[in-house]
């Protein structure tokens, strides 16, 4: 028989175990006697499932503080898991699996995968939020790696709720340099891809991830971590407690981005913004935004593209200064165009916001200092020096200044 044909086979034997020991494990007495393709560790599970999940259940609760990206911006597991989010996202895309962290309790705070298998996992909630420790999601292979403490494979309707039977999934326990389980690495995938190798590509990704846990990788930044200061106006620096980070211009352009829109991105959205019409991989677009984390040491929201960690940014304060009718302090910091050299289509749109946004305060205002401060940044704008030669008396020295500005734009 073909492997195909072996794993279909295996499954309507599961199938059929599952619908013959449910109903007998439902009332109370000794452990009914499983057939030789269930073990008693899969059996011992759905016995002690039973008490609190419903087989018939659509999907994972969530966990009850809804706090996912606090808990993995603090998560040990951050820093190791950025630096192997490349490799990641590559076994999931390549093999068509979604891959999961999750922390000590079972909810999950990371997961990566191509849009379909994303997708597919989200309508169980295999996403980030969702909680999948014994009592709350039943047998599956996360809750037997944090309750044995060793690597675990479940298939098909090996899983106690029937929505999980069309999948197998593979786990294995993170342990910390203490020794303690800090969380599960999961490889998931439909039971029909079930391989042989895939468990041992979970226990090398683990252990990688274990090494890192052991020779410092980069860490998850702590939550009173000094700010990140973003200047993005005429220049583009990102610099924290004194310390220049090395941004790429694509990854400025990402964090400029994100810090002028709080609420985040979908990646759709984020990556139009980015890139606009030009052909770009899926893949390329991961490693820009994997770059950014790893330099921030997290910071970076997972399903939606959102900033978790504390940032500055001039151009938001420009704008927080105008919507206060602050002229000075907008004037003040507004140093030029937001990344002059960008030709990403969301960072055109801001840039062309702001440049509309403080010129309009500046011919608004009636006072000449703004509009000879503004005419210095803007040479041929002749409409601002217009503006600055009616409202400078006729004794002002600096009509000069003015008039010399309007003659070149003109």
């Amino acid at each position: 028989m073909s492997r195909s044909g072996d794993l279909a086979q295996r499954r309507a034997t599961l199938e059929g175990e599952w619908s013959r020991l449910i109903p007998h494990l439902k009332a109370p007495g000794p452990l009914p006697r499983a057939g030789r393709v269930l073990s008693h560790e899969v059996t011992a599970s759905w016995a002690r499932s039973l008490a609190s999940v419903d087989p018939a259940r659509a999907s994972a609760p969530e966990t009850a503080d809804g706090a996912v990206d606090h808990r993995w911006s603090g998560s040990p597991l951050r820093g190791p898991v950025d630096a192997l989010a490349d490799e990641l996202r590559s076994v999931a895309d390549d093999a068509g699996f979604v891959t999961a962290v999750t922390d000590a309790s079972g909810t999950i705070l990371w997961t990566c995968g191509g849009r379909t298998m994303r997708r597919r996992a989200e309508r169980v909630n295999f996403a980030p939020g969702g909680r999948w420790d014994e009592q709350a999601m039943g047998t599956n292979a996360l809750s037997l790696a944090l309750r044995t403490g060793r690597p675990s494979t479940v298939f098909s309707a090996e899983h106690l709720v029937t929505a999980l039977h069309g999948w197998v999934c593979y786990c294995a326990p993170v342990h910390g340099p203490d020794g303690r389980v800090l969380g599960v690495l999961d490889l998931s995938t439909t039971w029909d891809r079930s391989h042989p190798l895939a468990m041992a590509t979970v226990r090398g990704l683990v252990s990688a991830v274990e090494a890192g846990l052991r020779t410092g990788a980069p860490a998850a930044l702590p939550q009173d971590a000094p700010p990140l200061r973003l200047t993005c106006l005429g220049t583009g620096t990102a610099v924290r407690a004194g310390d220049g980070l090395r941004l790429r211009p694509r990854q400025l352009e990402i964090l400029t981005l994100l810090a002028l829109e709080p609420a985040g991105y979908t990646p759709e959205r984020l990556r139009d913004a980015l890139y606009g019409d030009r052909p770009v991989t899926a893949s390329t677009f991961k490693a820009e935004i994997s770059h950014l984390r790893r330099a921030l040491g997290g910071g970076v929201a997972t399903r939606r593209y959102a900033l978790t960690a504390p940032v500055s940014c001039d151009a938001v304060d420009v704008l927080r200064a105008l919507r206060g009718g602050d002229a000075d302090t907008a004037l003040r910091l507004y140093r030029g165009p937001l990344l002059p050299r960008s030709q990403a289509p969301g960072i055109e749109e801001w840039r062309t916001h702001l440049e509309v946004a403080v010129r309009e305060a500046v011919l608004t205002s009636d006072r000449p200092e703004h509009a000879l401060l503004h005419g210095e940044r803007a040479p041929y704008d002749a409409e601002v020096h217009q503006h600055a030669l009616r409202l400078l008396g006729p004794d002002d020295a600096r009509r000069a200044i003015a008039a010399g500005r309007l003659a070149c734009a003109r």
